[in-house]
């Protein structure tokens, strides 16, 4: 191989580590993101029982209410 073959062959592979490197922080990143994604969503949803259990008990107490009258 000539200098200029091996010259541009070095170019191609420290380009190309760029890249790895780029894609490895984004790929990071990324996971991180959904981590905290599924956190939240757990939270809503867990959040979201409780209303739903509050509103569940708060309409049981009104038609003991009813019945009672």
């Amino acid at each position: 191989m000539s200098d200029k073959h091996l010259h541009s062959l070095e170019a191609k592979l420290d380009q190309l580590l760029v890249i790895c490197t780029r894609l490895d922080r984004e790929n990071k990143e990324l996971k991180e993101r959904e981590s905290n994604w599924l956190h939240e969503r757990t939270r809503l949803i867990e959040k979201n029982e409780l209303a739903r259990n509050r509103v569940e008990a708060m309409i049981g107490r009104l038609k003991s209410m009813e019945t009672e009258a």
